[in-house]
């Protein structure tokens, strides 16, 4: 009886396990998390991303979607009223959204002729073409540091935009040499910027406020419109005084002075000692030369010490001149506007290499332009001065309280 208890008890045990192993647990399937773009559920469809090549057309993009030549054409003579086809570029991003089962219809497609909008072409049941522009959003930023390199570098490191370091360079023109910065120096700027979508960053929006020091002093520029209702802005310090000067503090954008206004120097050429009444900027041939204030070109030509030149008379009082230029780029009797090129570096005349030599006049007699002190333009109306000071206010506290000033 022993024997066929345990028997039975070992069947059993065996039909129990087999019983155990054919269960099985189906666990629950999560649904896909939405990933919604241009207005659609994109789970609902294949999706194919691509960018306009060289030599694609609209229709050569839609014709290989399962569609024929005529739907092709209809497609085009529907849509043209809305979104001009020609338009599409080279680089541009479009999407196919189709049909998810073994044909892949081609149900809608995306144009995205730059990062703030797209065109959506509509294709099911009816044609519908719709443009959609993406909310921006602005948001407002400041950073402070210390520089160790370049400004571009230092906005570089901060994630900033570096298209920011040519528009301060632009507002500092008239006040800061940038290639005389030291490592060390401070710097402070509030500014916005554009995020398409809350989340696409889209570059740097404006300048709010900011500082350097330089040579010791801390220089700032709040821009300020006089007159509310013509928008345009001026640069102001802290005091009001205008950033702008009459003149630029150098005929090229990147400075490289290789001899300066002096009464005695050996010339390079003639081995002679003699005066050398203005500054030499040396820079590769071709660079652009500008002039440095708003003027009329007085006179342009040749001499055998001066090379290709250009002299712009800018008042009663001042005039400027250009040397050694390789190119000629204005004419004689042209007015000609602050920071326009009117040559090219190069080396004629008496010259050992590409540079341009930038002389100054005063009242007829030739100046060292590096010392002289020149006036400002658009002075802040002592009228504005209250509503200036009360809009720099928080700026400046902000500014000044980031970097333990």
């Amino acid at each position: 009886m022993k024997k066929v208890f345990l028997f039975i008890m070992v069947l059993f045990s065996v039909f129990s396990c087999k019983n155990s192993d054919s269960v099985s647990i189906i666990p629950d399937q999560k649904p896909l998390p939405e990933i919604n773009n241009f207005g659609f559920n994109l789970n609902d469809f294949n999706v194919f991303h691509d960018t306009i090549q060289r030599g694609d057309t609209f229709g050569s993009i839609i014709e290989n979607q399962n569609l024929g030549d005529k739907q092709v054409y209809d497609i085009i003579e529907k849509v043209k009223d809305s979104f001009d086809v020609r338009t599409i570029r080279v680089g541009k991003p479009f999407t196919f959204l189709r049909s998810k089962d073994r044909y892949k219809k081609l149900q809608v497609l995306v144009y995205q002729p730059d990062r703030g909008s797209y065109y959506v072409i509509d294709l099911r049941d009816s044609v519908k073409v719709y443009k959609t522009i993406r909310p921006i959003r602005i948001k407002q930023r400041t950073i402070t540091g210390k520089l160790d390199g370049s400004l571009s570098e230092a906005l570089d490191k901060q994630g900033v935009d570096v298209a920011l370091a040519s528009k301060l360079t632009k507002v500092y023109a008239w006040s800061i040499d940038f290639f005389k910065l030291k490592k060390g120096d401070k710097f402070g700027i509030t500014f916005t910027e554009r995020y398409i979508d809350d989340t696409i960053y889209d570059g740097v929006d404006s300048l709010k406020a900011a500082f350097f020091e330089y040579k010791g002093k801390l220089i700032y520029a709040f821009p300020f419109a006089q007159n509310p209702n013509s928008g345009k802005l001026d640069y102001y310090d802290e005091q009001g005084k205008a950033l702008k000067n009459f003149f630029l503090k150098a005929p090229l954008k990147f400075v490289n002075i290789t001899s300066h206004f002096t009464k005695n120097r050996f010339h390079p050429v003639q081995l002679i000692w003699k005066a050398h009444k203005g500054t030499d900027y040396a820079a590769p041939t071709g660079t652009p030369i500008m002039t440095t204030a708003s003027g009329i070109v007085e006179q342009t030509g040749y001499t055998a010490g001066n090379g290709n030149f250009v002299k712009v008379k800018h008042d009663k009082t001042y005039s400027t001149q250009y040397l050694h230029m390789s190119r000629i780029l204005v004419r004689r009797g042209q007015r000609v506007a602050q920071g326009s090129i009117i040559g090219k570096v190069g080396s004629t005349g008496l010259a050992t290499g590409p540079h341009v030599c930038y002389r100054f006049w005063k009242n007829g007699v030739q100046v060292d332009a590096l010392r002289l002190k020149l006036p400002n333009s658009q002075p802040m109306d002592k009228k504005n001065l209250p509503r200036f000071k009360a809009k720099i206010e928080p700026l400046k506290w902000e500014l000044d309280s980031i970097a333990n000033l």
